[in-house]
């Protein structure tokens, strides 16, 4: 995650307190500080060391160009924190920001019983240990051998739909002799076996990688090959802002009678612009959602936008906004009538809290999926039922490490 998207997550949604409704972090803590029996099970655990390290996630073929961005690789080597306590429970997870941020408070919670730095009933205590949120929830798990959906009160999982977020423009690799459109129909097929019923397609060539009229164009052709070969899937698009509002309605005028799941970021987010895309969906009879709120999130904007019926799905990272607050907003969100699908790209460990978050508290449409092996991590606990990801019941978030930190 970019650090300026960390720190704007940081600003926004914890010094700003409760998001949307304008309560203090601290006063919303404290409302909601009803010790359990859970709670005094975590203070019989002090934090004894903290160790960092790293996980190498493996895709499972190069990932190529959107609509702004060059080649995303192979797959992450991933900043990762562990939490051991006194008797001997350990719990781990990826960093939300950077080790340097973990670093210089680190020394806070070394001594610290579990319970005063967590609550079951609300996450992170502190705004200042968030770089160790998802740490302290898998840890939290450990210790009460509970999945992490069933901290946020839920004992059996909410299910829900699971997309493959994997597909971008490798038509156009290599760059010596590009591909074309039957890589896409290749890399679908693969994601379609592997139990996808879901396909996100990068769209906007036309805004870096190809003259404008020919990237449209291929942006049309590959959206109807993908759903004249897979008539039994959903596709959601993902413009990455790469497109004006009038340049995105040609787009949608070149794929008519193509049913989309949802549009994605299709352009920098501005009242104007969704208000031109929301009327004209509207008077073409088109059934789709409008799904933004990745890039730099101005959460305050955003609610904004949910008010006036511009912004169906709320999309800000797991990571970026933090578990804490990711549980904090649901209500919100549920509340002005709006759904989530939290930003997962880059890492499955992402897509894997993202389930404990869904399986906990509903109110998510769709998972983002990024497909991964691992040498260093037993991500085997996931599987992937009729286009659904479902969760392990196992303590935490069910990913065990399998190298020595």
């Amino acid at each position: 995650m970019r650090r300026r998207t960390f720190l704007n997550a940081l600003h926004v949604g914890i010094a700003s307190a409760a998001l949307f409704n304008g309560k203090s972090h601290a006063t919303y803590l404290t409302s909601l500080l009803d010790r359990t029996a859970d709670d005094k099970e975590l203070a019989y655990h002090r934090i004894q060391e903290i160790k960092f390290s790293t996980v190498q996630l493996n895709y499972p073929r190069l990932v190529g160009k959107n609509a702004r961005l060059d080649l995303h690789g192979n797959g992450p080597n991933v900043e990762i924190v562990c939490l051991m306590t006194d008797k001997g429970a350990i719990g781990w997870a990826s960093l939300r920001g950077s080790k340097r941020d973990a670093e210089n408070v680190m020394g806070e919670l070394v001594g610290q019983k579990v319970s005063e730095l967590f609550a079951v009933k609300v996450g992170t205590l502190q705004d200042r240990h968030i770089p160790f949120d998802m740490a302290l929830h898998d840890l939290a798990g450990v210790i009460l051998q509970k999945p992490v959906y069933a901290l946020l009160g839920n004992d059996k999982p909410f299910i829900t739909d699971y997309y493959s977020g994997m597909i971008y423009f490798d038509d156009l690799e290599p760059a010596s002799k590009p591909a074309g459109i039957d890589r896409i129909l290749e890399e679908c097929r693969y994601d379609y076996n592997l139990g996808y019923r879901q396909f996100k397609l990068k769209i906007g060539r036309g805004h870096k990688w190809m003259p404008y009229k020919e990237g449209l164009q291929r942006d049309i052709e590959v959206t109807k090959a993908v759903e004249q070969a897979f008539p039994d899937c959903e596709i959601l698009v993902d413009g990455n802002n790469g497109f004006t509002s009038d340049q995105f309605i040609d787009y949608l005028k070149g794929i008519t009678g193509v049913k989309l799941f949802w549009i994605e970021e299709p352009f920098h987010e501005t009242v104007a612009d969704y208000q031109k895309l929301r009327n004209f969906i509207k008077r073409e009879g088109i059934q789709t959602l409008l799904a933004d709120g990745e890039a730099d999130p101005d959460q305050l904007f955003l609610r904004e936008l949910i008010q006036q019926d511009l912004l169906d799905v709320h999309l800000t990272d797991i990571e970026g906004l933090g578990f804490t607050n990711w549980r904090r907003l649901m209500p919100e969100l549920q509340a002005l009538g709006a759904q989530a699908s939290p930003h997962a790209w880059g890492s499955l460990l992402k897509t894997n809290y993202t389930a404990h978050l869904a399986g906990g508290l509903g109110n998510t449409i769709t998972i983002e999926g990024v497909t991964s092996s691992s040498d260093e991590v037993d991500l085997s606990g996931y599987t992937i039922k009729d286009g659904k990801l479902i969760p392990p019941s196992t303590p935490g978030f069910g990913m065990s490490l399998l190298k020595k930190i």
